[in-house]
Parts: C-alpha cells; structure tokens; sequence
C-alpha cells in the first residue's frame, strides 16, 4: 500500500507495530473515504473487541512523534524533490477552512491544479487569522523549502501590509489579494481607494512603488489589478486588486490564478473525499487526521499522475464529455476511484473470472483490463 519511499522515511520514527497501524489507516481512508475515529475502529481489520480497537487508534493518534517536523517533512521534500527541479519556483497558497467550531489554517504548495499540504495549524478560536498566527504558519515552511524560489498566495484575509513587509524582508515573493476600500498612494499623489481606480471588466493595470494603507514604516510595493472581461454573458462581480513585489501583471495574474488549488484541497479533504467535517475528534487527534489525509491525499494523487501518464485513466472515468472543454477529474480522484477499482478485483476475483468465461467474445478486451488493473494497483 505505501509507497516505498514512505516506509524509507517513516522507519526511523515509527516502531514496526506503529507503522503497520499507520499503512492499515491508510488503506481505509482510501477504500472508506472516512477519517471519524468511532467508523474507522468499527473498519479497522485486526481481530481485537471493538472497543479495543477503539482506544488502539485513540493512543496511535496522539503519538508524539506523529509530528509534521519528523514525519511529514522528509516526505515531503522527497515528493517536492521528484516533481520539481530544486532551484524553480514552487507556489504556495495560504488559506482557511472552517466548520463547526473547528478553524484550520493551512499553506499547501500549488501542484497540476490542486495542492500538497505543506503546514497546518488549528486556531483556538473563530473567524480570520492575525498576522502573528500567519506567519507561525509561513515560518516552518521557507525554511523546508528553502532551495526554492517561492512566491506565496492569499486572498482578502490575507490582505496585510504587515506580512507583505515580513515576506518581502525573508526575500519572498507574494501576491495577496487586497479589498477595495483600501487606501493607497502612487508616488507624488494623495492617497485614494482602490475602488477610484476606474477598473472595468476586461482591464489590467499594473503600477510600481505605491505605498499602501495611511501607515507609515512599510516602504512600497506593486499594485496589480484584473477584472476578467465578460464571457458568455457572466462577469465576475469584482476586479481583483493584488499586493505583490512581482513585476509584471501577466505573472501575477499567472501566479494567483492557481490558488484554486487550495479550495480544491479542502473540498477534496471534505465533502469531495475524505469527509474531515464529520469528525469529533479533539484538536490534537484532529491534528494527525489531518496528517494521515495529507499522506492519503498524496498517495492517491501521485497514483492518479501515474495513472495517466501511462494512459490508462480510460478504465476509471470518461475521458471527454460533451460541451465540456475541461476533464472533470483530478489525479487525486483518478488514484482514489483507481485502487477502489482494484480492490474490487481482489474480493471478486472469482465471480469476475466466471463472467469472463461467459463472455469468451471479449477475451482481448478482458487481457487489456486486467493489465490496465496490475498497472494501476502497483504503484
């Protein structure tokens, strides 16, 4: 199930025992689609009381070295290390997600139009994160990546001057996304708002050295502004304006485009996939389901990428749909409904087997099926 660089970077950490439970929760999350504790325990095939079993993944889950440092950066950086050339530039998008009382603030690196966890961390408390807690989330991540060029993403929440000032004196780049009513200043001129700019659906401006807000101390930065024209009768309501030491418009608007992938994460890690909203878990348990998702994510995506570089996503989705220009489905929901599809393989082998036969006509097409199926179950 896990690939092998997984085990090469977990056996120093983790006991055998420990990394056998780490592989077993694994596989369900992929076949099980579920991350609440009282489902898994009820899933979890070691022949042991329920109950036992229960309070087995309780402990499992607050293991100390199930820490982001010790077991999810070296993966990591192995991924990053195989799918991007040190040196280049990686984005990465910050954002947050909330549901119930519970407020995850993560960064995760922009990959094929969705992203990796990179860093997380739960708010104790509701609403936007402060500046303090941005870069507590920012800080660990420049330093793992450091042998990259990074530029790093946010939308309105993430609007401040304050940390356009931080990431511009660690040598980051950035494009945040700022509200209209926000006051700015070109050189020589009186401050004004955004929204005085005149910016109409279909423009683009890009000004250099414009000091921002009426705070002082923050030296200047570059205005970026797109509002995308109309297109088949729809228009966004709203332009974007964008706080960026980048230096040209078609970067930023390149650059910022991508944050997408990061709303795609949540919803793959939520309703999309692995149903994180459901659980009860405590912020600490809560923590390393969050972990356990980002290494299922990455599997199953990486699994998906395979996938279909090797041409075989036609055995697992339709590859083209009328008056659909672009594919429906991701590499992550390639290598999830890829290994669902394999599984199946395995506990119906034999009913399978006799269909086969009944059905000698389509013998061919059965060879190339099942080579498409050993292709896609050996990752």
């Amino acid at each position: 199930m896990l690939p092998q660089f997984y085990h090469s970077c977990l056996k120093n950490y983790l006991s055998e025992s420990q990394l056998l439970t780490l592989e077993i929760l694994l596989w369900l999350l992929q076949v099980h689609k579920q991350v609440k504790i009282e489902r898994l325990a009820a899933l979890f095939p070691v022949p042991i009381l329920y109950q036992s079993r229960r309070k087995h993944l309780q402990r499992f889950l607050v293991l100390p070295n199930l820490s982001l440092p010790l077991i999810w950066f070296p993966i990591l950086k192995y991924i990053l290390r195989t799918q991007v050339p040190l040196g280049s530039r990686v984005i990465l998008a910050i954002d947050r997600t909330q549901w119930d009382s519970n407020n995850l603030l993560m960064i995760a690196v922009i990959w094929k139009k969705r992203s990796f966890p990179v860093y997380w961390q739960f708010l104790e408390k509701a609403g936007s994160s402060n500046i303090s807690e941005q870069i507590a989330v920012i800080r660990p991540v420049l330093k793992l990546l450091s042998r990259y060029q990074i530029v790093i993403i946010g939308d309105r929440e993430f609007r401040s001057v304050e940390l356009a000032y931080w990431l511009k004196t660690k040598k980051v780049f950035f494009a945040l996304r700022i509200k209209q009513d926000t006051y700015i200043r070109q050189s020589k001129g009186n401050y004004q708002q955004l929204s005085k700019l005149g910016l109409t659906p279909g423009m683009k401006l890009f000004h250099s050295g414009v000091n921002y807000t009426k705070k002082k101390g923050f030296g200047r930065f570059n205005l970026a502004a797109y509002w995308k024209r109309k297109y088949r009768g729809s228009c966004e309501k709203q332009g974007w304006f964008i706080l960026t030491n980048l230096s040209s418009i078609d970067e930023v608007i390149q650059v910022y485009q991508s944050r997408s992938g990061i709303e795609s994460l949540f919803k793959d890690c939520k309703t999309g996939g692995y149903n994180l909203e459901g659980t009860k878990a405590c912020i600490e348990r809560l923590n390393r389901l969050v972990l356990l998702i980002a290494m299922a994510y990455t599997i199953a995506s990486l699994r998906g990428n395979k996938t279909r570089y090797q041409k075989q996503q036609k055995y697992i989705c339709r590859l083209r749909e009328v008056a659909r220009s672009q594919r429906r489905h991701s590499n992550f929901w390639l290598g999830l409904y890829g290994l669902t599809w394999t599984i199946g393989w395995d506990f119906c082998q034999v009913m399978v087997e006799k269909l086969m036969r009944v059905n000698r006509s389509k013998i061919h097409c059965f060879q190339q099926g099942l080579k498409a199926m050993y292709l896609i179950k050996n990752y």
